[in-house]
């Protein structure tokens, strides 16, 4: 199996949560909507954390999850978010073992 996957949690600081959901529609969405390499794209708040944000991505292989900070306006996504964050966020890769409907 070649894919990966990518967990991220976000922070927002109290009220901001919203905001940074309009930032990553503002850089993100558009781009993932198209992108070849990702088969899932799954963006949500976490039901236990008003401020949390949590995305999981699925990919072909390792190349496409480097595209996506290759992007011509990845800084200024990753710029306008962390002034809306309450810390690091938390980026966990993953090599998936099974994934349902999957050939692999």
């Amino acid at each position: 199996m070649n894919t990966k996957a990518l967990y991220i949690k976000h922070r927002a600081q109290p009220g901001k949560r919203e905001e940074v959901k309009q930032t990553w529609e503002k850089y993100a969405r558009a781009y993932i909507e198209n992108a070849d390499g990702q088969i899932a794209y799954i963006y949500g708040y976490d039901d236990t954390d008003p401020d949390a944000i949590v995305a999981y991505q699925l990919f072909t292989g390792a190349a496409a999850t480097d595209d996506f900070v290759k992007q011509p306006w990845f800084i200024a996504y990753e710029q306008e978010t962390a002034a809306l964050l309450a810390g690091p966020s938390e980026f966990r890769t993953i090599t998936p073992q099974w994934i349902k409907g999957s050939d692999a």
